[in-house]
């Protein structure tokens, strides 16, 4: 039997996703049974819940999707502008693993490395003295 997961995740917003579960969770997963739900999962996390539902056929999550008591729990979550999301596969890492390896963070937890100082050129100014030989060939001063 192959089943395919959708998650529907929930953050905290004005309310805590905890009281949403509470209230509409009963509802959502009555409404996921009788229209084809083979199995499902709710997940408690730092800010947030995750219903993860598997269905037989793409056809019975989009009838589940549809109804408007599933419609009326998602437009009811604390935050439905920026704290829900609706995305096929289990919520959090996933069962798929990666496509591309993620790159590993360089330096992270390191020590700061020390970047080279430059060697700076010392100019020094010389002490003022007067010239050795007088200046020649200036114009003399006319006396009024």
């Amino acid at each position: 039997m192959s089943i395919r997961w959708w998650s529907i995740e929930v953050r905290d917003g004005v309310l805590s996703a905890m009281r949403w579960k509470d209230g509409y969770g009963e509802a959502l997963l009555e409404a996921a049974v009788t229209n084809g739900a083979k199995r499902w999962e709710w997940t408690i996390m730092p800010g947030g819940v995750v219903l993860e539902i598997a269905f037989r056929e793409t056809d019975e999550w989009d009838r589940f999707r549809a109804l408007p008591v599933v419609r009326a729990a998602l437009d009811a979550t604390p935050d439905p502008a920026t704290g829900l999301y609706v995305y096929e596969g289990r919520g959090g890492s996933g069962a798929k693993p990666s496509k591309r390896p993620k790159p590993r963070p360089t330096g992270t937890g390191a020590a700061a490395i020390p970047l080279p100082t430059p060697d700076l050129a010392v100019a020094r100014l010389a002490a003022p003295r007067p010239p050795a030989e007088p200046i020649h060939g200036l114009p003399e001063r006319v006396a009024a």
